[in-house]
């Protein structure tokens, strides 16, 4: 059998059966697992994003997770990394056009599952920290895969948790013009996010770049001040820290190497 033309009918309603598949029931027997997959897989994916599928209702979201999969079919075993593609393709779907914050929304839900499924790592010790501090300016620092940061134009982090069920705030009292920044981080089995001020975000931004702590912080003073606000890096440095999102440190030109920390 042609497993391209397999795979290509099972995502696609207009083309024929696989020519392979002669049994009498043949047609009704694809259809019913052809549907099947369908039906998996937009369960995914509204699975994954819980709070895009309220917003925009059961059948809105079914219909738009079903024009999906037929435009990006999965391409591995593992369900839970299906849907990589989905925020920006929200972003180019007309129907969802007039929620001008759909797509960031999508995109912090699956930063979320991606922090949530990231691998674990080392954390840095304060005193492997300490030990470079005289060279501060000039350090890299290297954050954990277990964090990510999504800066919108839109409120998203308020959007979302104005739909979680302990949430005191009501949906309809969220400013979604207001532009909001998230660290989104895995503490233990957890996923946490902080809304971050401005200059927090720019710094915490080129760090994930691979920026040093100058660059970082003069880049993050800049934009603060554009907005009549002054960076503070200690208030960034210690939350980075205290969630243990810090796995190296290293001065220009340096590898990432191992540090043995003497007590």
């Amino acid at each position: 059998m042609n497993q391209r033309e397999f795979f290509a009918a099972l995502f696609d309603a207009r083309k024929p059966r696989p020519a392979d598949l002669k049994d009498q029931r043949a047609d009704r027997r694809f259809a019913v697992y052809r549907n099947n997959v369908m039906a998996s897989l937009i369960t995914a994916l509204a699975d994954s994003f819980p709070v895009t599928r309220q917003l925009v209702g059961e059948q809105f979201f079914r219909a738009m997770a079903q024009n999906f999969v037929v435009a990006h079919p999965p391409r591995s075993r593992v369900l839970a990394h299906y849907g990589a593609g989905f925020p920006g393709f929200v972003a180019d779907f007309k129907p969802a056009a007039s929620l001008a914050y759909l797509a960031d929304l999508t995109r912090l839900e699956w930063l979320r599952l991606k922090v949530l499924h990231a691998a674990d790592a080392r954390p840095l010790e304060w005193c492997e920290l300490e030990a470079r501090l005289e060279h501060a300016e000039a350090l890299r620092l290297r954050l954990h895969s277990a964090c990510a940061l999504l800066r919108s134009r839109h409120a998203v982090l308020s959007i979302w948790n104005a739909h979680q069920q302990l949430d005191a705030d009501k949906p309809e009292a969220v400013d979604i013009h207001r532009p909001q920044s998230a660290l989104i981080l895995r503490d233990g089995l957890e996923v946490v996010m902080h809304e971050l001020h401005t200059g927090d975000d720019c710094f915490v931004e080129h760090l994930l770049q691979g920026a040093d702590l100058s660059e970082a912080a003069e880049a993050a003073a800049t934009q603060a001040a554009r907005y009549g606000a002054v960076f503070e890096p200690m208030a960034i440095l210690q939350l980075l820290l205290r969630y243990q999102l810090v796995i190296s440190v290293k001065l220009k030109g340096e590898k990432h190497e191992p540090f043995v920390c003497h007590h």
